[in-house]
Formats: C-alpha cells, structure tokens, sequence
C-alpha cells in the first residue's frame, strides 16, 4: 500500500491499492438526494475521481473548487469527488461554493468506495486524498495517492492525464 501520512503522522490505508491498468472496481456511493450511484452510472465516460477527508477544510474545498473549474474545459469527462461527509453537508457546501460541474458524492453509509480503492484510513475512518483518472472503458489510466492528506495532488498531472484520454 501507499505510504501517506496525516499532518506528519503515518496512516493505514485500508482496502485494495489501485494501479495503472488495473479494470477500475465498480463501487456504491450516495449522491446529495440520497440516490446510490455506481461507476456503471458514467459508462462511455472518462472520469477523474477525486477522494478526500472532508469538503469542510480548506484543502478538500479549494481541491473540489479547482476541479469544478476545470470541469467545465473538458469533453466527455466527468469529475467525481467522493468524501465521507453526509450528502446534507455536501448539498450545503456546494450550494455556498457554487460548485455544479462535478458530482459530489458520499461513501459514508459502506465505506464501498473507500475499500475498493484504498484510500480508507483506518485511524479516521476517513479518505485519503486520491486521485484516479479511468477511461470510457473503465480502465484505470492516472493513479496518485497524496503521500501528505493535507496537501494538493498534483493537478496539472490529472488534468493532464484525462486530456490524454
């Protein structure tokens, strides 16, 4: 598994680490109506997914907001950001943020996502921060594990691997 840390601390990613190549896992999230949505729901799309702790610190807001931006630059792209936060928290946040080109998404109910992907940290019961970009075929093409939660991944690099699709 990846080695991150936490504010300096080492963490304990739970789940299955993902690679480049690896067939992306299907997984079930909540939306903010409370809807499960899977990655089968973005067939025949590219995606850039995004995990992070919480959409309620500064990181995990300007990371959400910087994507959004991007968002709307891209074809055939669709950006999701998965967080544990409640989809009431997440709905509020968007709305004060006027974040509306990506889908923000709630693995707080199985922690399914957080599993199939490694990105679980055992000690919060939070995600890391991730991103992974997979293709329209859902095939996994872009992979960083943040090696420090409270830092920004590297956005030109995912960016980049998604205009690449």
């Amino acid at each position: 598994m990846a080695n991150v840390t936490f504010k300096g601390d080492p963490v304990t990613l739970l789940g299955t680490e993902i690679k480049v190549g690896d067939k992306a896992p299907n997984f079930s999230v909540l939306s903010n109506s409370l809807e499960e949505v899977q990655l089968a729901d973005y067939k025949g799309k590219n995606k850039l997914i995004c995990s992070v702790p919480s959409i309620d610190t500064g990181v995990c807001s300007t990371e959400t907001k910087r994507f959004n931006t991007e968002a709307s630059k891209l074809d055939n792209v669709q950006i999701l950001t998965i967080s544990m936060d409640l989809p009431f928290a997440q709905t509020r946040w968007c709305a004060a943020e006027g974040v509306e080109n990506l889908d923000l998404l709630s693995d707080h109910r199985d922690a399914d996502f957080a599993e199939k992907y490694g990105v679980l940290i055992k000690e919060l019961r939070l995600l890391t921060r991730a991103i992974f970009v997979v293709d329209e075929n859902d095939t996994v093409q872009y992979v960083q594990y943040v090696d420090e939660v409270s830092t920004e991944p590297d956005y030109d690099a995912a960016i980049q691997a998604v205009k690449n699709l």
